[in-house]
C-alpha cells in the first residue's frame, strides 16, 4: 500500500472534483492523519443512483443520515427520512458548537453553524404526532396486494378476479374493512353471481386470503388503509428559503410490526413510481429517500415481495428518485438490490465471530480495490464519525475508495421535545389536510344493504310458516328416544314380575275339576 501524501490528494482531488452542483461530505485520511486538500465531495447528478449507509451499532450511521439528508435540503433536494430509533426528528432543531464539534470542523476546514431544517412529521400508524399516511386498497391493486399477502397464485388470481368484480359493480375498495366483506359476499350472497360470470370459486382460498388479511391488521394495518390517500406530491417541496423540506415518518413503534413497515414501504415506490414522470438524469434528484434500518424490509419480505422491491429500485431512478439503504450489516441487502447502489459509505464493522470475519471478507470485496488502504483490515478501524466512502461520479464511473472523515450534523443529535412536536405539528397544513376522518359509502356499507335487501326479498317470497311446535324440554325428549322407551319397558317388566312375585301371583295356576266333599 502506498502512503505518499502527494499521490494520495491527487487521487482524491481528480476523484471527487465535478463539474455540476456537488457537496462537501467530508475530507480524506492517510496514515490516520485528516490530509488537507483532500475534500470528498459528493455530486448532485448522481443522487439518484441511490446508496448505502452501513456500519455496526453506535459507528455514527444515524448521524451520517443526518449529514447527507442536510446537505441535499441545503441544496434545494426534499428528503423523506424514515426515523425508526427517533433520533432523527431532530433535524427540525438547531445543534450545539460543542468542542469536539468545533475542533473536527477546524480539522474539516469548515465553519460550523447550528441549523434547524423544515420539517414535516408524519405517522403510519397513528400512535404518534404528525400527518396521517394512508392508502385505499384500490390504489394498491391486486398484484401489490397480493405480493404483501404473500398469496399463491391461485389466491393471486381470486384477488384479481374480487378487484374486477369492484370495479364492475362500483364497489369502492377504501380500506380493509371493505375488502373483508366483499370475501364474505363471494363466498355466501354473491357466490352463484361471481362463480356465474368468473368460475367456481375455492372457498379454502378465501379462507387462506381472509386470515392473510387479518394478519396484516394485527400489526396495525387498519390505521393505514383509508382516506384521504396521501400525495406523493407533497413529499417534494421547498421552504420559502429554497431548502427542500424534510419529511420525517416516525416509526418507532414499527420495529416489531416489519409487514406493516414493508407494505407501507413498497406501496410508497410504487406509488411514486408510478405518478411521477420520466425525468431521465436531472441536475439533482426530485426526492431521495433514508430508510433506516432497512433489515425490517428485507428479513420479512418473501420472494415475489423482494422482486417487486428489486424491480422498482432499477426504476425509478429514471424518476428521479434515489434511496438510501441504511443498516448494520451490508448483507442484509440483497445482492440484486446491493449492486443497484452507486454510493457506499460504510462504517466499522466488528469482528467477534467467524460469521463476522466472513462479513467483513464479502464487505471489502464489494468495494473499489486501492493503492492507498488494505480495506478488510480497515474497516475494524475506522472511527466513529468516520467511514469508507465511495460513489459514482458524473459520469458512472466509481470513484477511489477513500477513508473519510464526516462532516458532523448542523441540526440537533437527538429528539424534540413533545412541545417543540406541538409547535411543527400546530403550523403544519398537511396536519390540517390528512388528519381529518373520512368515512366514504364503500363496499362494505353497499354490499351489507345487498344483503339485506337479499333476506327480505327471501322473506316476502316464502310466507312466515304455521307457528312450530312448541320446542319439548328435555325430559319430553329424553321419553321420546326409542332406546330410553326401551329401557324403561324392560325396567318396567322386571318391577311388574318381581311384585307379582312377592304376592305369590307368579306362577301359572291350573284349573282343577272341583271336588264334592258331600
Amino acid at each position: 500500500m502506498s502512503t505518499n501524501t502527494a499521490d494520495f490528494l491527487t487521487s482524491i482531488q481528480n476523484g471527487y472534483s465535478f463539474k455540476g452542483e456537488f457537496a462537501k461530505l467530508g475530507v480524506g485520511i492517510l496514515n490516520g492523519e485528516v490530509i488537507a486538500g483532500a475534500d470528498v465531495n459528493i455530486p448532485l447528478k448522481t443522487m439518484n443512483r441511490h446508496g448505502l449507509i452501513a456500519g455496526a451499532t453506535g459507528t455514527g450511521k444515524t448521524k451520517t443520515l443526518q449529514v447527507i439528508t442536510e446537505l441535499l435540503s441545503d441544496n434545494s433536494v426534499p428528503v423523506l427520512v424514515m426515523d425508526i430509533k427517533g433520533d432523527l426528528s431532530g433535524l427540525a432543531a438547531a445543534g450545539t458548537a460543542g468542542s469536539s464539534i468545533l475542533e473536527r470542523a477546524q480539522k474539516l476546514n469548515i465553519t460550523y453553524t447550528p441549523t434547524a431544517y423544515t420539517a414535516e412529521l408524519l405517522t403510519l400508524s397513528g400512535n404518534h404526532q404528525g400527518v396521517q399516511l394512508r392508502a385505499t386498497v384500490t390504489e394498491f391493486g391486486p398484484i401489490l396486494l397480493s405480493k404483501v399477502l404473500g398469496l399463491n397464485d391461485t389466491q393471486q388470481g381470486i384477488v384479481a378476479m374480487l378487484f374486477k368484480y369492484a370495479d364492475e359493480k362500483q364497489l369502492p375498495l377504501i380500506d380493509l374493512k371493505d375488502f373483508k366483506k366483499l370475501l364474505q359476499w363471494a363466498t355466501e350472497g354473491g357466490k352463484q353471481e361471481l362463480e356465474r360470470e368468473y368460475g367456481k370459486l375455492s372457498t379454502t382460498s378465501t379462507g387462506t386470503i381472509l386470515r392473510k388479511i387479518v394478519e396484516l391488521e394485527q400489526q396495525g394495518a387498519e390505521s393505514f388503509f383509508g382516506e384521504l390517500s396521501f400525495d406523493p406530491e407533497d413529499l417534494m417541496r421547498v421552504d420559502s428559503n429554497g431548502k427542500g423540506i424534510v419529511s420525517i415518518l416516525r416509526l418507532m413503534d414499527l420495529q416489531d410490526r416489519p409487514k406493516l413497515f414493508s407494505t407501507f414501504m413498497l406501496q410508497m415506490l410504487a406509488e411514486l413510481y408510478a405518478t411521477c414522470p420520466e425525468e431521465g438524469d436531472l441536475d439533482k434528484p426530485k426526492l431521495v429517500l433514508f430508510i433506516d434500518e432497512a433489515h425490517l424490509i428485507f428479513n420479512e419480505a418473501s420472494k415475489a415481495l423482494l422482486d417487486q422491491i428489486e424491480t422498482i429500485i432499477k426504476l425509478i431512478r429514471s424518476k428521479g428518485i434515489g434511496i438510501f439503504f441504511c443498516t448494520q450489516n451490508p448483507m442484509d441487502v440483497p445482492a440484486a438490490v446491493l449492486g443497484q447502489l452507486g454510493m457506499k459509505v460504510q462504517h466499522a464493522l466488528r469482528a467477534f465471530t467467524a460469521n463476522d470475519r466472513k462479513t467483513i471478507k464479502q464487505t471489502a470485496a464489494n468495494y473499489p480495490l486501492s493503492d492507498f488502504y488494505d480495506t478488510e483490515m480497515l474497516l475494524t478501524q475506522v472511527g466513529i464519525g468516520e467511514a469508507l466512502v465511495t460513489l459514482l461520479n458524473e459520469k458512472g464511473i466509481p470513484t477511489p475508495l477513500v477513508h473519510t472523515m464526516l462532516l458532523a450534523p448542523k441540526s440537533r443529535m437527538d429528539v424534540l421535545q413533545n412541545s417543540e412536536v406541538d409547535a411543527i405539528i400546530s403550523k403544519s397544513y398537511l396536519v390540517k389536510k390528512y388528519n381529518q376522518v373520512i368515512d366514504s359509502k364503500s363496499a362494505y356499507e353497499i354490499l351489507i344493504e345487498k344483503m339485506e335487501n337479499a333476506t327480505n326479498t327471501s322473506d316476502n317470497e316464502n310466507p312466515s310458516p304455521k307457528p312450530a311446535k312448541e320446542e319439548p324440554d328435555t325430559i319430553e325428549k329424553m321419553l321420546d328416544n326409542s332406546i330410553v322407551k326401551s329401557s324403561l319397558r324392560t325396567a318396567a317388566n322386571m318391577l311388574t314380575r318381581s311384585l307379582l312375585g312377592a304376592l305369590g301371583l307368579n306362577k301359572t295356576t291350573k284349573k282343577t275339576k272341583s271336588k264334592s266333599w258331600f
